[in-house]
């Protein structure tokens, strides 16, 4: 029992970090449905999530060699050569739509739409379609979690109870992240970047899982390691250069209020 305890800490802990990404997808997916709704679909999509993570825990656990074995190869001579598993597709297609949203947003945000002067907003998606999409991407970022939990217990009862920790604890965090980022509009931008690289990650991974070859080079995961390294280069970039953006627009407005005392 006390094994199975301090194994149930570790996983939780695993869980923790590794739903970092998940969290930030779940905070900017929300943002597509009607501002009233946001609340709901997070905690209804995460609701969900937690469910299905139990139904593809218990799935995983007597079905994981089928996740393993080959599917399909794809050999085009020296240019691309890869053996895709049931895993290896999931991760690779969570990854290339992930790496689509956060483009397509990144796209929004820099490209104005305008008539008659006054600029267009986003339509929002309806409720539903956005907590299917919500509970899609969770079991897409929950699945590399579970089996690393496989690989450390098991026990059921501790990977379900671990599960279960830590969607409550994305319930609880949901409506911060998700408020942190609607009133510092500047770090939506960080965050969609991050996604960004949770999508290159993904791929990374998945092209890993497939053994896949571009031109003859083998495709490596890029470590955990790695990728939050990078996180805290771009945090640290972005903090800097919003404070410097500040005192530029003091020094203007200082050098304009002495142009006007000269004018005056």
């Amino acid at each position: 029992m006390l094994e199975n305890i301090f194994t149930l800490i570790m996983l939780i802990m695993l869980q923790a970090v590794l739903g970092f990404d998940n969290l930030l997808y779940i905070s900017l997916e929300s943002k597509n449905a009607p501002e009233e709704k946001r609340a709901y679909v997070r905690k209804v999509g995460i609701l969900i999530a937690i469910a299905l993570r139990i139904i593809l825990l218990f799935v995983l656990v007597n079905l994981i060699k089928y996740f393993q074995d080959t599917l399909f190869e794809i050999n085009i001579g020296h240019y691309i050569h890869g053996n895709f598993t049931g895993h290896s597709l999931i991760v690779l297609l969570g990854g290339a739509f992930i790496l689509y949203t956060a483009t397509k947003e990144i796209w929004h945000m820099i490209s104005i739409e305008e008539a008659e002067g006054v600029a267009l907003e986003k339509k929002s998606k309806s409720v539903n379609s956005v907590i299917v999409m919500i509970v899609i991407m969770n079991l897409v970022f929950s699945f590399d979690s579970i089996l690393s939990a496989i690989a450390l217990t098991d026990v059921f009862w501790v990977m379900a109870v671990a599960i279960v920790i830590s969607g409550i604890l994305m319930l609880w965090l949901a409506d911060g992240v998700s408020n942190f980022l609607a009133k510092n509009r500047m770090y939506e931008v960080l965050g969609l970047f991050i996604l960004f690289l949770v999508g290159v990650m993904l791929i990374s991974e998945g092209g890993h899982l497939a053994h896949m070859e571009l031109f003859g080079s083998e495709i490596t995961p890029m470590s955990k390691a790695t990728f939050y390294f990078v996180i805290v280069i771009l945090t640290i970039t972005d903090v800097v250069q919003g404070r410097y953006q500040k005192k530029l627009v003091q020094a203007k407005e200082a050098e304009q209020t002495r142009k006007t005392s000269g004018e005056a």
